[in-house]
């Protein structure tokens, strides 16, 4: 039985400017973008989130709705430095730890010998340690699985916790709103009301197979986690997935052309950044990621036979790829482009000495 802390900060970056700039306190605060440009929000304190305002909400529609509303750009090299300071103060109470964005984190202390064992107190204490020597405030998450420790953290934000101890888990799980479960989006949470569906209790009641044939590959996992059941270990080692680049335009792109252009220089930024993953992760596809102006977005993918250099500045093939896949992306909306990205998906790669770079071939999909 494992014994897991989900640690979640209280509106980390906002809490980070507040900390720093005392005359912020109480007052509506976001981090994010211009409102002249295309920028966008990051997070925002709660005194913002009363007026509605969200994280990934466009600044110019936050400042509608509260006018007073205080905006500071992001520093991310200040907010890094502060997650660096967080991840040293979780050592403390585990060596078991996987962090899943600067402001998150789990902690595996099944094997912990401090505060004979309580993962309760250790929780409490960790949080105490946080406020006292970063100044900020982090809710934590106390349970058998990942899934349930991360819902738990969520229990009584801000500055809080919640403990879903293993006797708990079957009444606690069954009384879960669906839409409570991880990868259930509003789009599914409403086929499955749709479906009088609105406990983890009332989706037990259909079996593996009707939730495979309501839900896809996603029915197998659903089956597990409306039991409670996640053996998904915390992993100290960060698998990278993807890696990509994107930009949002003033003004919009317009057409093909204008788009290529962007995407051009876009290409020799992820050329640069793929530096570091050669002989590390294996490039499986290419992918070009559109947001046309209505916000609505698409993705254009294809994937590879086989590992692949990826200079596309410097590979005609690549290159030629990139623009049919860009081709395809704008043909499904007639809209002009707010957003443009372009990325490789990853999988890990095991070095061998006699290690050569192959070729690739297109499959059609």
């Amino acid at each position: 039985m494992r014994k897991i802390i989900h640690c979640d900060f209280d509106c980390f970056y906002a809490a980070i400017e507040t900390r720093d700039n005392p005359r912020l306190q109480g007052k509506p605060l976001a981090i994010g973008g211009s409102a002249t440009g295309r920028g966008v929000i990051a997070t925002c304190n709660y005194e913002a989130r009363a007026y509605g305002i969200h994280s990934a909400m466009a600044t110019a529609q936050a400042l509608k709705k509260c006018p007073e509303l205080i905006l500071i750009q992001p520093n991310m090299l200040k907010y890094q430095q502060v997650s660096r300071q967080a991840l040293q103060i979780f050592k403390q109470y585990s060596d078991v730890i996987e962090t899943l964005s600067l402001d998150e984190a789990f902690l595996d202390v099944s094997h912990s010998l401090a505060f004979q064992g309580s993962a309760t107190l250790m929780a409490q204490d960790l949080r105490k340690n946080i406020e006292k020597n970063l100044g900020i405030t982090a809710s934590a998450g106390i349970a058998p699985n990942k899934f349930l420790a991360k819902i738990a953290s969520d229990w009584n934000k801000p500055n809080g916790q919640f403990v879903i101890e293993p006797k708990d888990v079957d009444a606690f799980v069954a009384a879960l709103p669906i839409g409570k479960v991880f990868g259930v989006g509003k789009v599914t949470e409403q086929k499955m009301h749709g479906l009088g569906i609105y406990t983890c209790a009332d989706l037990a009641t259909l079996s593996k197979f009707q939730q495979a044939q309501h839900f896809g590959k996603f029915g197998d996992r659903l089956y597990e986690l409306c039991r409670g059941i996640d053996e998904r270990p915390v992993n100290t080692k960060r698998i990278r997935k993807s890696i990509s680049v994107e930009n949002t335009y003033t003004p919009d792109l317009k057409n093909f052309r204008e788009a290529l252009k962007k995407l051009d220089l876009l290409a020799i930024e992820l050329d640069e950044r793929c530096q570091k993953l050669i002989g590390k992760y294996l490039f499986t596809s290419l992918f070009i990621k559109i947001k046309f102006s209505d916000f609505s977005s698409t993705t254009a993918e294809k994937t590879f036979e086989s590992a692949i250099y990826p200079a596309i500045s410097a590979n005609n093939e690549l290159d030629i790829l990139a623009q049919r896949l860009l081709k395809t992306a704008i043909k499904r909306n007639p809209l002009s482009i707010r957003l443009l990205g372009i990325g490789y998906k990853l999988k890990p790669k095991k070095q061998t000495e006699n290690e050569k770079q192959r070729g690739f071939e297109f499959i059609d999909s």
